[in-house]
């Protein structure tokens, strides 16, 4: 089965024989994949029955089964999470996202793989707060979009505003500087496009432009 690059980004990062929690599961195709390819134990969990039989229909039909549990789940509430699993939270916000964290399980969860659809600032300083560092990021390109997928562990590390901002591991990495390219160039015109009665924006946007520049491949 052939995953789209966003998933794939995500099973990658993953071990094989783990114990993953899907939260969000949508069709299940993600535990699909790593059951018949990593060997993972996986638990796909939605908060929708309608889309859980969307998920049952395609693991049926992959004759897994007796091989990937199904739990309906507003979050991490029917979900009976220890220290050594992997939780999965991708496609959402990142609003959504926290309001899934905000609960005591979350001191039961040592891995967290987190793909969220916006506000990735938020998401990396609210995770950092509740305990985790940033392990691992993958930036992927899929239809004109871009994905940003990160791991979290259990653990502690001091980031800067920066690294909020832009991700500690993945801009320092330079096959990903075609993402800040397009982000320079986003805001460039947003920053071109604003009154000069708002100088304190403009400059605001200039310094944020000026702290992107040093992960492009661009000349200036």
């Amino acid at each position: 089965m052939e995953l789209s690059k966003r998933l794939k980004c995500i099973a990658d990062m993953i071990e094989v024989g783990s114990t993953i929690f899907d939260v969000g599961c949508d069709h299940g195709l993600l535990d699909i994949y790593l059951t018949k390819n990593k060997d993972c134990d996986c638990i796909a969990s939605d908060i929708s029955p309608n889309v859980l039989k969307n998920t049952i229909i395609n693991i049926n039909n992959n004759g897994l089964t007796d091989k990937i549990k199904i739990i309906c789940s507003p979050g991490f509430d029917n979900l009976d999470i220890t220290n050594s699993d992997i939780v999965v939270i991708s496609g959402m916000g990142t609003k959504t996202i926290l309001n899934i964290l905000d609960c005591d399980k979350i001191l039961n969860i040592n891995n967290l793989i987190i793909q969220s659809n916006n506000e990735i600032e938020l998401l990396r300083k609210m995770v950092v707060k509740k305990g985790f560092y940033i392990f691992n990021e993958c930036i992927i390109d899929e239809h004109n979009k871009n994905y940003i997928i990160i791991y979290f562990k259990r653990g502690f590390k001091r980031y800067r505003k920066e690294d909020y901002l832009f991700g500690p591991i993945a801009r320092k990495n330079i096959i990903y500087s075609k993402y800040y390219n397009s982000l320079y160039i986003k805001n460039r015109k947003i920053m071109e496009h604003i009154p000069k009665k708002y100088i304190i924006k403009k400059i605001n946007y200039y310094i944020y432009l000026y702290k992107i520049k040093k992960f492009t491949s661009m000349k200036f």
